[in-house]
């Protein structure tokens, strides 16, 4: 039997992309997904990271909650771009770099562990994932703890180059904010006076090992994950609202492909109308409930 007959025999009907259901219900769906389809690829965002307090960029019906991020072309030619991302930085990152990971990272190692996930490639930057215990994972958007010269590949620890901006910028170290997504914060200050600090071997510009938005995801990353859905049975995804294009690409090549997706998010997504299975609800609580199943 091929993965298209499956898709079209087996999997529920898609439900509305707005209707919450309870907890109990979406575990009993994806229960008898996974049981189905038991190799998956998994995709998440940044639905599975907010329970560890790191802010999201969308609300459910997948509209920005505040303005867009820092865009790449303009972070590399800007001075007073890079002035102002460091600046509010030195406020937002030690929300990242203290998180922890919460149940549903943990739910996710469980998965793998349990031969369930084949591969789990996420949108987040966090690298909970990892200190989860997941093993088979892909940073599709890089890694915000790491820091790389865009001239010369010098590469550090991203808390020694905030050391070093305190260190150029003391009035800083005063300051509180609301944080944002990706270690950026609710800091509206004066940011022309703020020295930058470049890459100590050649001067260059650095920047933290992240896909900004505008530039491009590695080739090697997104070959090496469509390799990994291909081999799969179906898609699941997990705390994304696709609405980037990065993510929401692999929905369409497995469709292409005839492998079903199943997403488990709270709100719209881009995918609505090709998923297979919509399980609106919360997302740790479902994860635990069906593993209990299985």
């Amino acid at each position: 039997m091929t993965n298209q007959t499956r898709q079209r025999t087996h999997i529920p009907p898609i439900e509305a992309h707005l209707t919450q259901i309870t907890v109990a219900e979406a575990a009993d769906r994806l229960a008898g997904f996974l049981r189905q389809f038991p190799r998956l690829m998994i995709l998440t965002g940044a639905g599975v990271s907010t329970d560890s307090g790191i802010p999201d960029y969308r609300d459910q019906d997948g509209a920005w909650k505040r303005k867009q991020p820092v865009q790449h072309r303009d972070f590399m030619d800007n001075l007073d771009t890079r002035r102002r991302y460091w600046g509010r930085s030195l406020v937002g990152w030690p929300v990242i770099r203290h998180s922890q990971p919460n149940p549903a990272h943990h739910h996710l190692a469980d998965l793998e562990r349990r031969g369930y996930s084949e591969l789990l490639v996420t949108q987040n930057v966090d690298r909970l994932h990892q200190r989860a215990g997941s093993l088979q994972v892909i940073d599709l958007h890089g890694r915000a703890d790491r820091i790389r010269c865009m001239a010369c590949d010098y590469r550090c620890d991203r808390q020694l180059v905030h050391d070093q901006c305190f260190d150029l910028n003391p009035a800083f170290r005063q300051y509180q904010a609301g944080t944002a997504p990706d270690g950026d914060a609710d800091l509206e200050v004066d940011f022309s006076n703020f020295r930058v600090f470049d890459c100590p071997r050649c001067g260059g510009i650095l920047k933290p090992d992240v896909v900004f938005f505008g530039d491009n995801v590695p080739s090697g990353r997104v070959q090496a994950s469509l390799d990994a859905l291909r081999a799969s049975d179906a898609l699941l995804v997990v705390g994304s609202s696709l609405m980037v294009y990065s993510g929401f690409r692999f929905c369409r090549y497995a469709r292409e492909w005839g492998k079903p997706v199943a997403a488990l998010n709270l709100g719209r997504t881009r995918a609505d109308d090709i998923l297979d299975l919509k399980l609106n609800a919360r997302i740790g609580e479902t994860l635990a409930a069906t593993l209990a199943q299985l």
